[in-house]
């Protein structure tokens, strides 16, 4: 199972917080140096909450008491995980109207940077290969997505399309649903949703399990619908800000997940494989001077 880190945990059920629960989470990534060293109390008054509502928010984090998770968080900023402390920066540094370009450039950079450590924690070795298992097995594979997710399935269609796969991909929600309706149990159906609420990928989702079609899923949200109608869920890490209007932190870490599973296709693949990425490029170096 992937590493319960404090930060990656909040960040990733955050859209499951109560508005005061939120409050409580902002306030631990900004301030945690100093909310190790606040009793309950202390941090329900400097988050203008009540003891009983951070109660309720460590529970939501995974947290049966206030002590643990006090020392929980002592030892993610310890010297010794050098991880935690970057991470906390990190949170503590959102994107304001203020900043300048080079404030900007740095955010980004960083909050890209943890999410890349966070991804080392969301995704296990066996969902990988779970994952990859269906793909090497499946006749078809249906890559499907909505607005900006749309852009990461493409992306995915392409590179398998390279192996020689049957592969399919659109962007029209009407010809998604036709595609689906008409799945099998020997098809993938491959869903890309940040918020893993988008109501075409939920669609989609429920037209292919209605076959028996396998379905693996890349979003944010582990308690998404998505998320739980998957055979196979992959995380992506969730720190957006406010600013990031788009999930563009997300969208970058979408595209690794599916080199995760490409790389490993193609290994497993063989000689085969390697034939069919090389027909593929012959075939579009024809075209280029």
């Amino acid at each position: 199972m992937p590493e319960n880190n404090l930060f990656s945990i909040i960040r990733t059920r955050y859209h499951t917080l109560s508005p005061a629960q939120k409050i409580i989470g902002d306030y631990i990534l900004k301030n945690s140096n100093s909310v190790v060293l606040l009793s309950i109390s202390d941090l329900a008054s400097e988050c203008k909450t009540s003891e009983t509502t951070v109660i309720r928010f460590l529970q939501k984090i995974g947290y049966s008491s206030y002590q643990v998770f006090r020392v929980k968080l002592a030892q993610e900023l310890s010297p010794n995980q050098p991880q935690a402390i970057y991470e906390n920066i990190t949170g503590s540094e959102e994107i304001t109207s203020s900043d300048d370009i080079a404030q900007i450039r740095h955010k980004i950079l960083s909050s890209v940077s943890a999410s890349l450590q966070d991804l080392r924690r969301l995704i296990d070795d066996t969902a990988i290969s779970s994952a990859v298992h269906l793909l090497h097995k499946a006749k078809k594979i249906l890559f499907f997505g909505s607005g900006g997710s749309a852009v990461i399935a493409h992306d995915a269609f392409h590179k398998f399309l390279r192996l020689g796969l049957n592969v399919v991909n659109d962007f029209s929600s009407h010809l998604m649903f036709l595609n689906c309706t008409h799945t099998t149990e020997h098809d993938v159906i491959f869903l890309v949703s940040h918020s893993g609420e988008s109501i075409d990928t939920i669609e989609c989702a429920k037209l292919a399990k209605a076959n028996q079609a396998r379905i693996i899923a890349i979003t944010s949200y582990q308690n998404s619908t998505l998320a739980k109608i998957a055979d196979v869920c992959l995380l992506s890490s969730t720190s957006e800000k406010k600013y990031h209007t788009d999930a563009m932190v997300s969208r970058i870490i979408q595209l690794v997940i599916v080199d995760m599973l490409y790389v490993p296709l193609v290994l497993k693949l063989g000689e085969t494989g390697i034939e069919k990425i090389n027909k593929s490029r012959l075939a579009v170096a024809r075209t280029k001077t």
